[in-house]
């Protein structure tokens, strides 16, 4: 502001609202309507105050944080590193998408669900491909994990109770198992160790299993270890539309959300079996089914990841 002015009056306010490029502004103006002292005016301030917290730690930084961190003359900030995932499947069982369909074999559809679902979550995925049912196989994947420096080992299949399923073993070889199984629905065969000192989550093969487990384990280990403390998954409050038998372990559901009334309605979304990928593709929202509850009568209220 210039010394001794109190207010600012726009251009288009006066009689000399439009002019050529270049010419020359009187020295004298007019304007027909009221104007008061501070009239558009901002003081300093009034956007930021001294001492006022701008950026929370663990927030991930969008365009309007940039814009202010330049407005700050913050040219530097510490980050977290990106992750970078390791993301491998396992079984002679699997055939790549393109390849004509066998007797005894399925085509290898997780490896393609799970790198999506890591890109969503802004990491670098390292894809590995396929281990034959050989401990040598899993290893060889498990030794480019650790070459290629990734900060999470990630698998599907191999980790149940099957003659073939050898990750167990390659991990408590080389680190330690920590557990194996989890008391949900689906996605019970779930495992977490550490291979060589890296991290390692093996989920289960069938697909819907595969996606659970990565909704309720993967997501938020991959939120904490970019640092972040915002919450990507969200959750509602949701009724059943019907009353649902359990069998007494964690469910996650597939669900279609409906709005009725104010009322946010759940309808399953047909067959629940965990190969049934279908049900997810159909899906809005998994809905939560607690541990110990083996009936949940229609109309109770329970949470549900939105999808």
């Amino acid at each position: 502001m210039p010394q001794g002015a109190n207010a600012v009056i726009p251009v288009e306010d006066t009689n000399t609202n439009y002019h050529e490029v270049g010419s020359q502004i009187p020295e004298t103006i007019s304007f027909n309507r009221k104007l008061n002292a501070g009239d558009y005016i901002r003081p300093k301030g009034s956007d930021i105050k001294k001492g006022e917290l701008v950026l929370q730690k663990g927030k991930l930084i969008k365009a309007q944080d940039l814009g202010l961190l330049a407005t700050l003359g913050i040219a530097n900030i510490e980050v977290y590193k990106k992750p970078r995932v390791a993301l491998l499947s396992s079984g002679d069982e699997l055939l790549d998408v393109d390849v004509p369909l066998e007797e005894g074999k399925i085509r290898d559809s997780n490896s393609y669900m799970l790198a999506s679902l890591l890109e969503n979550e802004n990491v670098d995925v390292l894809r590995l491909g396929v281990a034959k049912d050989s401990k040598e196989a899993v290893t060889n994947l498990f030794e480019q994990a650790v070459n290629q420096k990734a900060d999470l080992i990630l698998s599907s299949a191999g980790v149940s109770v099957g003659a073939y399923d050898f990750i167990k073993e390659v991990i408590e070889s080389n680190g330690k198992m920590e557990f194996w199984k989890v008391n949900m629905r689906p996605g019970k065969p779930l495992a977490f160790g550490k291979y060589k000192g890296i991290n390692f989550i093996g989920l289960p093969g069938n697909p819907v299993s595969a996606f659970v487990g990565f909704q309720v384990f993967v997501q938020p280990a991959l939120q904490k270890m970019k640092g972040s403390m915002e919450q990507n998954q969200a959750k509602i409050k949701v009724r059943s539309e019907k009353e649902i038998e359990s069998d007494g372990r964690e469910s996650y559901l597939r669900v279609n959300i409906q709005i009725t009334d104010g009322v946010t309605w759940a309808k399953l979304t047909g067959n629940q079996s965990s190969g049934n990928l279908l049900s997810v593709v159909q899906a809005d929202a998994l809905l939560i089914i607690p541990a110990g509850v083996k009936c949940l009568p229609a109309g109770s209220e329970v949470e549900a990841i939105l999808l």
